[in-house]
């Protein structure tokens, strides 16, 4: 059962932990060039956060078969575990808060649309894997951000209620799906500019400046 003075961090993955943004742009070059497509930074910087079953007709400017976007996506994803494993990066302050949330024994879940052998890609190679409690992935949701339906079946499963949960992101969609759950969120400015992200109920820099008190007073 939930206390009422319990507090949960929720965590975007892309863009909030890891900056996986150059990697996930050069396999997309890849896969829309071999489609006879240029994919610009324009072009990434739109999609950036978005389902693959979205991007790839929009980027492709056609209709394509459920079979054909799953084919795409799922050349694209290896071609990004190949390019990044064991060279993807955690932006500054991410990993030491997440170590000292579990030192204080504050629940987690990742939260991510991203599939969910990349989740344990990059958590494996940062050494965080067991230090969330949930791990949603796109593959366990429907509907992606901005729709609230993974933040809260995290906290469905962490057994706690929306307005306990601390949610951290990066992107106007992932701000707008934690305050349709009714959860606080904290946006860091590491992908978009603090104008996009204004919904959130505070608005960092860097997760460097980001103590687990600071955290917890947003729900107590």
């Amino acid at each position: 059962m939930a206390r009422r003075n319990e507090v949960a961090v929720l965590w975007d993955m892309d863009g909030v932990i890891v900056d996986t943004a150059p990697y996930h742009f050069a396999a997309w070059q890849q896969v829309f060039e071999k489609r006879g497509v240029k994919f610009t930074r324009a072009k990434f910087k739109r999609s950036f956060g978005r389902r693959n079953e979205t991007i790839i007709p929009d980027i492709l400017d056609k209709s394509i078969s459920a079979a054909e976007i799953a084919a795409i996506a799922k050349e694209k994803e290896a071609v990004f575990r190949r390019l990044g494993r064991n060279k993807i990066q955690p932006f500054p302050g991410a990993v030491n808060l997440i170590q000292r949330l579990a030192e204080r024994r504050v629940k987690m879940a990742l939260v991510s649309s991203t599939p969910a052998r990349n989740i344990g890609v990059v958590l494996s190679s940062l050494g965080i894997a067991d230090l969330f409690q949930i791990v949603i992935s796109g593959e366990d949701v429907a509907k992606g951000k901005p729709d609230p339906e993974g933040f809260l079946l995290a906290a469905e499963r962490l057994v706690i209620m929306p307005g306990n949960c601390v949610v951290i992101e990066d992107s106007t969609a992932g701000v707008s799906a934690a305050k349709r759950a009714g959860m606080h969120c904290v946006a860091i400015t590491n992908t978009r500019p603090r104008s996009k992200l204004v919904r959130a109920d505070l608005i960092i820099d860097s997760l460097e400046t980001v103590s687990v008190d600071d955290l917890k007073r947003l729900v107590l």
